[in-house]
């Protein structure tokens, strides 16, 4: 049986607790990366095997394992044996279509949420779930990619004085969920510079492009608010939980990743509100200038019904017709076809339908 599926219905039928990584997979193997520190040392150490961090599990220290890619189900049934971690929640972790959460046990807490990447030159955003097993004196960060998210956290962890030496386990899973969080203000600017772009095009150039762009955007936006929206019952879930896990201080620091969190999805409403008017205004538009249209066609139209009816009569092949035998009639009916269409076009100004 594949230990892969693309879609989490083609897992339905399977066992609860059933390890199989559900997404997309970025990497075959996993890698573990362990960062162990206090105030006065830090090591980076590679770890070829989950059994080589059982000595870290009862250290005086901070240990941080990163694990990037999730397609490893004996790795995940090995972290499970040596760290006791129930099926479901590894289950979750390699189940990439989750929504976040937390969760709590008896000796740690689960988190997962979403990391969101915007495209530097379209609005595009693609999606990495992030997921986090929070230990008493251990953190681990399980990524689908291997990228550079973390490259500022270990920065400040090489800064010998800096305050996250000092602190605890739960102060370093605090600083993990504002990086990513504070990694969804450049959707926020993503977004702006998007919209800017679209009002400027909106009235002079309306067209299937710009239609085009405007509906995936709002798609877009439908995925964005999916990831986000469940955040927010997830970091005030964190905040109100009275786990021995989490000091009192850094309940303090959890509520600023949520009032940053809300600001985040309170932007993603307005701008899917903003985009949703847009389309609105393109409609408007296009239907405003069809409009236009089919005025400037009617406006000719009852100009030249008139002279077709006349032409019409005057090309009928009647032998005994009076007006064919004056001298002045061909001058005379271009005076008709001169002044119709006149006496028309001053009617319609003065209407104001022109």
């Amino acid at each position: 049986m594949p230990e892969t599926r693309s879609s989490a219905s083609e897992k339905a039928g399977l066992p609860a607790g059933e390890l199989v990584h559900v997404g997309e997979v970025h990497h075959a193997e996993s890698s573990i990366t362990l960062l162990d520190y206090d105030k006065d040392d830090l090591h980076v150490h590679h770890i070829s095997s989950v059994r080589d961090l059982l000595p870290y599990k009862s250290s005086n220290t901070v240990s941080w394992v990163i694990i990037e890619g999730l397609a490893d189900m004996a790795l995940f049934r090995e972290l499970g044996e040596v760290f006791d971690i129930h099926p479901l929640v590894l289950e979750d972790i390699v189940n990439t279509h989750q929504r976040p959460k937390m969760d709590e046990y008896e000796d740690y807490l689960y988190m997962v949420l979403k990391r969101l990447e915007v495209s530097d030159t379209e609005f595009a955003v693609e999606y990495e779930q992030l997921s986090l097993l929070l230990f008493d004196n251990m953190l681990f960060t399980f990524k689908e990619k291997r990228d550079d998210l973390f490259v500022t956290v270990m920065t400040r962890l090489r800064a010998e004085k800096g305050r996250l030496r000092t602190q605890s386990t739960d102060y370093l899973a605090y600083v993990v969920l504002d990086t990513i969080v504070d990694g969804y203000f450049a959707l926020q600017d993503s977004l702006d510079a998007f919209t800017d772009d679209i009002e400027e095009n909106l009235f002079e150039r309306p067209g299937p492009e710009l239609l085009n762009r405007i509906q995936q955007a709002k798609r877009e936006l439908i995925f964005v608010r999916k990831s986000l929206s469940p955040l927010r019952e997830m970091l005030a879930a964190l905040e109100r939980s009275d786990s021995t896990l989490l000091s009192e201080k850094t309940h303090i620091y959890l509520r600023d990743v949520y009032d940053h969190a809300i600001r985040v999805i309170e932007s993603v409403d307005s701008y899917r509100d903003l985009i949703t008017g847009m389309l609105e205004i393109y409609l408007s538009s296009v239907s405003n200038r069809l409009n236009e249209i089919m005025k400037v066609l009617t406006v000719f139209s009852t100009i030249f019904i008139p002279l077709t009816f006349i032409t019409g009569i005057y090309g009928m092949n009647f032998q005994d017709m009076p007006e064919l035998k004056w001298p002045w009639s061909y001058p005379i009916l271009w005076l008709v076809f001169i002044s119709i269409p006149a006496i028309l076009l001053i009617y319609f100004r003065k209407r104001k339908w022109l």
